[in-house]
């Protein structure tokens, strides 16, 4: 059984966002949730949020069986590079630089562990 949750046009670069989802790829849910808490980058809370998505989608689409989170794991997850907002900052002598506000988009695959 597995299911997933995407997050579109979350509001951190990309690659932010995969520093963050390296310190919890391949973990259980319950021990990935206590990483993100802790982890002091932004980005932390929309992956969590995400996790949190997917797993309430597995128990939602498997309603018949209960589900014990402790045995739910990450099997895939990836961050890809969303649209780039442009915007312009003055500089001096009347020139402009343009400032990138880069976005991600997050998928999160769950699948629960077979039992031996």
């Amino acid at each position: 059984m597995e299911a997933y949750a995407k997050s579109k046009w979350v509001g951190y670069p990309v690659n932010k966002v995969r520093l963050v989802m390296a310190l919890i790829k391949g973990k259980n849910v319950e021990s990935a949730i206590t990483i993100l808490d802790f982890t002091p980058n932004f980005a932390a809370m929309s992956i969590k949020k995400t996790l949190k998505s997917a797993v309430a989608n597995l128990i939602e689409n498997n309603r018949e069986t209960s589900i014990d989170t402790n045995s739910v794991f990450i099997d895939t997850m990836f961050a890809d590079e969303g649209p780039t907002m442009k915007r312009f900052k003055p500089r001096a002598q009347g020139r402009a630089t343009r400032i990138r506000k880069r976005t991600s988009h997050i998928y999160i695959k769950v699948k629960l562990a077979e039992k031996e």
